[in-house]
């Protein structure tokens, strides 16, 4: 077993994470598909020396402008790895981030900001004249990354010395994330150094086998897994690509060039990679391992993914979770069982870390193969929900948390999941395996998503790859077998409801439907 990294009275510590893996590793390259936005000039090809340089500098400036330890600092600005650098610079200070994706509204955004203590904000020009105009009454104090009106430039503060590092309790709020909003307003999530070192742990431990290797990383700058997967690359040692755009004409060529070996992304974005496995320069022949992020992924997918490989033995890790628990399961796909995967296995408890568990109505253990509940118990549990503890307590029963979702355990305890309870349709058994099924038997879908419609009859919203109609002909030979659905609804992926990390709203197409069946 490695070593635990960045430990202190067992607590996971952002701030120093890059300075540690610096002083280890300092000329491993980071290689990025943009420059960063605090400081365009230093191109996209660094490393860790680089970086840690880049987080003291900002934590120096920081402090410089007034933020102090345990005040609260937003993070809101346009998508790039500076959210990443900014968040280890106010960790390294002792103060708290709160990030905020760049997709949210500006009316969430400042739902969000009013369940903050007037927290500081750091943005950019292109949020201040878009959706935050309206909330400088909201916070105490902004900065900005460029010269956005209105805020304090952090250039402004350039060559400011950086203070010596500052490190919270153990137990003390040290990291505010929120979670998807895939049934409305996000609710803000609060982590502290103890939950976050009990979901760093099992995560090395999983990532031992792939130590060294090049890891391509397309995942949410906001999302509390990006910081645990970084902490676990930068203690082996690993290079690594992040990229921002998902476009698969700017990720074929990075990946043709840097050859990764660990490749992890969100589900839907790996469905967008599946033509990476024909691309031209065979971009992902090197991968060794990929990592799917809390959501289950499509076989299809699966087997596409892992069949572009070269490597003798690939395999795809999925895990299940979410914001709130961190993965509480998790489950491995071979070439080989990928040919006979169920996408509703998802995989077992997490040994020594986090146990599973089914319950029926009235709150007692499900028989196995029996649907009901899926509550988790985890000691990388958030510490609760700033301004809604009313609701983070519903969601407990006793050291069990309540998952949302529905689904069985087998006999020797292996979790499938079914469905959200929100999503279930009574005409359906699972939504998600109708989805699975017809993925893998039309290959033009980008994604497909059943959901309610007016009176609960199941609705199929389809995306198709390119601009082509869906062929009817084609959807009745594969819906043949399937739960009787009304007529599929065709639209652009684009004008999909998502999340941060592309989780489709299926509330929110519902109320779409709604809507539109009235006018």
């Amino acid at each position: 077993m490695p070593q635990q990294p960045l430990l202190a009275d067992r607590g996971f510590y952002l701030g120093p994470m890059f300075r540690r893996a610096a002083d280890r590793h300092g000329a491993v390259f980071v290689t990025l598909d943009r420059p960063l936005d605090v400081n365009p000039s230093l191109g996209v090809d660094l490393t860790y020396r680089v970086l840690a340089d880049v987080v003291e500098e900002l934590s120096g400036r920081l402090w410089e402008a007034g933020v102090r330890p345990s005040e609260q600092v937003v993070v809101h600005k346009t998508d790039n790895v500076d959210i990443m650098l900014l968040t280890c610079a106010i960790s390294r200070i002792g103060a708290v981030p709160a990030l905020l994706s760049p997709g949210l509204s500006g009316p969430v955004v400042a739902q969000l900001l009013e369940r903050l203590q007037q927290p500081w904000l750091i943005t950019d020009r292109a949020k201040l004249e878009g959706p935050l105009k309206d909330v400088a009454g909201l916070v105490r104090h902004t900065l900005s990354v460029d010269d956005a009106p209105g805020a304090v430039p952090l250039e402004k503060f350039a060559g400011a010395e950086p203070p010596a590092p500052v490190r919270l309790h153990p137990r003390e709020p040290s990291l505010i994330t929120h979670s998807s909003g895939t049934t409305g307003v996000p609710k803000l999530a609060v982590h502290c150094p103890n939950t976050m070192w009990n979901r760093l742990v099992p995560q090395q431990a999983m990532g031992w086998p792939t130590r060294g290797e090049t890891a391509a990383l397309h995942m949410s700058f906001v999302h509390s897994r990006f910081y645990h997967l970084l902490g676990v690359l930068l203690h082996f040692g690993s290079p690594m690509v992040l990229i921002t755009d998902p476009d698969p004409a700017n990720v074929g060529p990075l990946l043709t060039r840097h050859r990764p070996g660990i490749v992890e992304t969100h589900p839907n974005t790996f469905v967008l990679w599946e033509e990476l496995a024909d691309a031209p320069g065979a971009p992902l022949s090197r991968v060794r391992a990929y990592g799917s992020t809390f959501d289950a992924i499509h076989p299809r997918t699966v087997r596409r993914l892992l069949g572009a490989s070269r490597r003798r033995t690939p395999w795809l890790i999925q895990l299940y979770g979410q914001s709130e628990t961190g993965p509480v399961a998790f489950q491995w796909f071979t070439r080989r069982s990928a040919a006979r995967a169920d996408g509703r296995r998802v995989g077992i408890g997490i040994p020594g870390f986090t146990r599973l568990r089914v319950t029926d109505p009235d709150g007692r253990r499900a028989l196995p193969g029996t649907t009901g509940r899926i509550e988790a118990r985890t000691r990388g549990r958030i510490v609760t929900y700033l301004g809604a503890r009313e609701q983070y307590e519903r969601q407990l029963d006793g050291e069990w948390w309540q998952m949302g979702d529905m689904g069985y355990q087998s006999r020797l305890g292996t979790l499938h999941l079914i469905d959200r309870e929100i999503d279930q349709i009574d005409a359906v058994h699972s939504n998600l395996e109708v989805e699975d099924t017809l993925m893998s038997r039309l290959e033009e879908l980008r994604e497909v998503v059943i959901v309610p419609g007016v009176d609960r009859e199941p609705v199929p919203v389809v995306c198709v790859r390119g601009e082509r109609p869906l062929d009817p002909e084609r959807w009745r030979e594969a819906t043949a077998g399937l739960p009787a659905m009304a007529e599929p609804r065709q639209w652009r992926f684009e004008e999909l409801p998502m999340t941060a990390t592309w989780k489709v709203k299926r509330v929110e197409i519902t109320r779409m439907l709604t809507e539109s069946a009235r006018t």
